[in-house]
């Protein structure tokens, strides 16, 4: 009768591991604490706890086998078990029939180094237990309970069998199993008790006898001579497995590593694997190479703080996925532990293997590529360039990968979004690293802030931002600053826009992505509109900024007509003489005289205090009338509309505008000459064909200059202004009011014939005014000399008289004889004045054709239709071939050429 020690599982279990290793108890000890955990621990299926699943598993097994009548006969059976309700746990008895029937057989593998435990997190899993059936024979031998062919009994016959018996070639004395048992032995208990198993066998045990099958002694003397040789390496799937999960992280396993000179992973060319596993091994090992692609990014730019925020954040969200990338390999590893804590498997096959890897890593392998196409695609790129190499990504219709982009433009332009709020709600920015698309000169003084000191960086520029947006955004920070720096307006932004909101969080960057259109859009009109109105009202109310535009007119483009021609009433006794000889203080107070004695004296004192006389640089031979000029002092924030610039155009167009006046004022003079001498000149009918020949060149001077006077005034002066003021009037920001001040200016600038295009045109001008003040000089001169002749005869006629009415004779025969001379050679002086009037009259007319001309081939209709006007009786144009061209075939030549 057993003792009670004898019947306890304990000793049951020290004596099984006795028997099965042929070794004493002091010897199996750490194969009986082994064996002790795994039959306490709580195994638990990797499948489905479904009863009717696991017998349909066994039917297919046995038709597999061709056995059809024994599946008919479970079939009946189980449903006659189903019936009944003695047995509780149906579903593990089946798993457990189907467990037994399973072949363990497989090839030997090569048993792991004893310090492979070693290894941090890398324990060699549970080994699987496919089905391997040679032939039919060996099956209905090994289903009849006997060793059969392949020298290895199930699971089954081993675990309630017993020991088996010794083979016939287990020597006497011999104290360690054969082969064939320890490859059983390792196929049961797993591959920790394999490593010890191979680690304590001497190695005569290489050596079989005949009484060992041949398929296990081939087996093991080729897994031996493979170890021994290393040639060939026989990989099993679970060892692919774990170098798998290891590539995932970047590090090489075993049989799969990285090669830099292909750069990928590869399988060992000397292992032995079908082409599937390998092939699957190295669609799978595609996940380390793209997880070291982001990784060597990531570990490359964080610690670059020229990167600037942008790129921190980028690289943020990039760890941020690689934190759940390395989630589910955590998983795995801890499915992989767990499987080896358990120890034997029993047979189960392990819910780790690479078919399953691969459905478990599709979606992170799509995130991977993902976030391995942004990194190659934000390769040198940084701030919102950056961002806008993100957002490219999020036109694709793949909703999956389109969220995941989502989520990390959300994150990566939260520092760009944050930049943009404090920029237009405090006029604020702070970008070290230069990744705003808004830039700063420091080194740009107050009067230039607001055209030099801040500009668009348009690389920088976020593709979700257009650019009316960033122009927007650009005049809201500068129109704070320019308040703050330029008008000293210190009012708070919180008065000038009603609702500030900040980007407080990437949730709030995304939530404002999902809306572009209309809240970011709103948020950024409404900080404009308000900022740009304020700024507009401070100028207009406080700094006059339309009444100096007005005063500019007035004076500078001489719309103040009672005031300029008063002005060159007085000027005139100084502006005819050398302009070496002019004061400026004397002509500052003839410009005061003007003021007050017209219609001036009503402006703004601060208008009047900025009018002012200048003197321009000069050269020999120059009168005053050419280095005249007046001038306008502009400061502080209205500067930024009148520039230096501006200022220089407003002086070449008074300077033109003055000479076309003063030709008026000289045509004026020309005319008042001839009126005052008409009668005075009557005496002398001698004189009557040169006073014709001035009339009638007065006559054509004075209508060129009335036309040339129409149209700078109304078609360029009037036409222009009224844009201008219309603009002005609509404008929404400063910049608005800058442009159309501008365009203005080259407007005018290029209709009076100042820009380089119409040079040609200047210069045929010029030598007309030339033209009329050599006619005032002509003119003056033969009426000097008329009028001296006239005094000397009235002069004679008074002595005559005089003489006469003393009783003596009027004239002697001397005296008349001299004044006949004298009156004769004053007649023949008259050819000469003729003569020098049509050299005069020649010269004007040659001139004014070839200006003509030049109107005729313009590409501006207003000058085409100019020169109609200035020959609208055709006296020219019957002078000059190339002028009777009709007007509309000039018109389509000029536009062709």
């Amino acid at each position: 009768m057993a003792t009670p020690d004898q019947k306890s599982p304990n000793v049951l279990l020290q004596n099984l591991c006795c028997r099965i290793l042929g070794r004493s108890e002091a010897d199996v000890a750490q194969q009986f604490q082994y064996a002790v955990r795994v039959i306490g621990s709580n195994f638990a299926p990797t499948v489905e706890r479904d009863e009717f699943l696991v017998a349909e598993k066994i039917k297919k097994e046995l038709i597999r086998q061709r056995r059809e009548a024994d599946a008919a006969l479970f079939s009946e059976l189980h449903r006659k078990l189903h019936s009944q309700g003695v047995l509780k746990n149906k579903w593990s008895i089946l798993y457990l029939l189907l467990s037994l029937s399973e072949d363990p057989r497989r090839p030997p593998s090569k048993a792991l180094p004893r310090d492979a435990h070693s290894t941090p997190y890398y324990y060699a899993r549970p080994q699987t237990l496919p089905l391997s059936y040679q032939d039919r024979s060996a099956q209905s031998a090994q289903s009849s309970g006997s060793v059969g062919s392949s020298g290895i009994s199930s699971i089954g016959l081993c675990a309630l069998s017993g020991p088996a018996p010794a083979p016939q070639s287990l020597l006497p004395g011999q104290s360690h199993q054969a082969p064939g048992v320890g490859d059983c032995l390792r196929q049961q208990l797993g591959s920790r008790l394999a490593w010890t198993l191979t680690a304590n066998q001497p190695s005569s045990q290489a050596t079989t006898s005949k009484g060992v099958p041949n398929a296990v002694s081939r087996n093991m003397t080729r897994s031996r001579r493979e170890g021994d040789t290393g040639c060939t390496m026989e990989i099993t799937e679970a060892a692919l497995v774990r170098d798998i999960l290891y590539v995932f992280q970047g590090i090489d396993g075993k049989n799969i590593k990285m090669n830099n000179t292909e750069n990928c992973y590869k399988v060992e060319g000397k292992a032995n694997l079908s082409r599937s596993l390998r092939d699957t091994a190295v669609r799978l090992s595609e996940l380390g190479w793209l997880h070291n692609k982001i990784r060597r990014y990531t570990d490359q730019r964080s610690l670059d703080r020229s990167f600037g925020l942008v790129g921190q954040s980028f690289c943020a969200a990039l760890h941020q996925e690689l934190r759940e990338y390395y989630r589910l390999l955590s998983v795995l590893h801890s499915q992989l532990q767990l499987e080896d804590d358990q120890g034997v498997n029993l047979g189960l096959e392990s819910s780790l293997t690479l078919r399953r890897l691969l459905v478990w890593t599709y979606d992170p392998k799509i995130r991977l590529k993902t976030l391995a196409a942004l990194v190659d695609h934000c390769q040198g790129r940084k701030g919102g360039e950056l961002a806008s190499a993100v957002h490219a990504y999020t036109k694709t219709g793949d909703p999956y990968m389109r969220s995941l982009v989502q989520h990390i433009l959300s994150l990566v332009s939260h520092p760009v979004l944050s930049f943009l709020y404090r920029w237009i709600y405090d006029g604020e920015l702070e970008d070290t690293y230069h990744e705003f698309f808004v830039a700063s000169d420091p080194t740009v003084k107050t009067d230039r802030l607001w055209h030099d000191k801040y500009t668009l960086r348009k690389s920088m520029i976020p593709s979700f931002i257009t650019m009316d947006q960033s122009r927007k955004v650009l005049l809201i920070g500068k129109s704070i600053n320019f308040l703050h720096q330029v008008c000293h307006d210190q009012t708070p932004t919180t008065k000038m826009i009603a609702v500030t909101k900040s980007a407080e969080s990437p949730q709030d960057a995304a939530d404002l992505f999902t809306d572009l259109e209309n809240a970011f859009q709103g948020k950024i009109d409404a900080a404009y509109f308000e900022t740009s109105k304020y700024l507009l009202d401070v100028l207009n109310k406080k700094y006059s900024l339309l009444d100096h535009m007005q005063a500019m007119r007035r004076y500078l483009l001489l719309g103040q007509g009672d005031f300029i021609r008063h002005l060159m009433d007085l000027l005139k006794p100084e502006l005819v003489r050398p302009a070496t000889t002019l004061y400026q203080h004397n002509l500052t107070g003839i410009l005061e005289t003007a003021v007050r004695a017209t219609n001036a004296q009503f402006d703004s004192p601060e208008i009047l205090r900025r009018l002012d006389v200048r003197l321009l640089e000069v050269s020999p031979g120059d009168t005053g009338w050419d280095v005249f000029s007046l001038d306008y002092h502009v400061d502080g924030p209205i500067a930024t509309v009148f520039t230096r610039e501006c200022m220089s155009h407003y002086l070449r167009v008074f300077n033109f505008l003055w000479r076309a006046k003063r030709m008026e004022y000289i045509l004026t003079d020309i005319r008042k000459g001839h009126m005052c001498n008409a009668k005075l000149l009557r005496n002398m009918p001698e004189f009557s064909g040169v006073l014709h020949q001035c009339h009638v060149l007065a006559s054509e001077m004075v209508h060129f200059i009335h036309q040339m006077q129409y149209y700078i005034t109304f078609e360029v002066l009037e036409c222009s202004w009224d844009e201008l003021w219309n603009k002005v009037q609509q404008a929404q920001d400063l910049d608005h009011i800058i442009a159309a001040h501008e365009v203005f200016l080259d407007t005018i600038i290029s209709r009076c014939l100042l820009d380089g295009d119409s040079r040609a045109l200047l210069n045929q001008l010029r030598a007309v005014f030339d033209q009329i003040i050599e006619l005032q000089n002509a003119q003056d001169a033969i009426y000097r000399a008329a009028l001296e002749e006239l005094q000397r005869r009235l002069q004679f006629e008074e002595k005559k008289k005089q003489r006469e009415i003393e009783g003596q004779w009027g004239v002697t025969a001397a005296e008349e004889e001299e004044e006949n001379k004298r009156i004769g050679e004053f007649k023949e002086s008259i050819p000469k004045m003729c003569s020098q009037l049509r050299i005069l009259t020649h010269f004007y007319q040659g001139i004014v054709q070839q200006f003509l001309v030049l109107l005729t081939t313009s590409s501006d209709e207003s000058l085409r239709f100019l020169s109609f006007r200035l020959d609208f009786n055709e006296h020219y144009k019957a002078r000059e071939p190339r002028l009777r061209v009709s007007l509309g075939t000039r018109g389509r030549r000029s536009s062709h050429t």
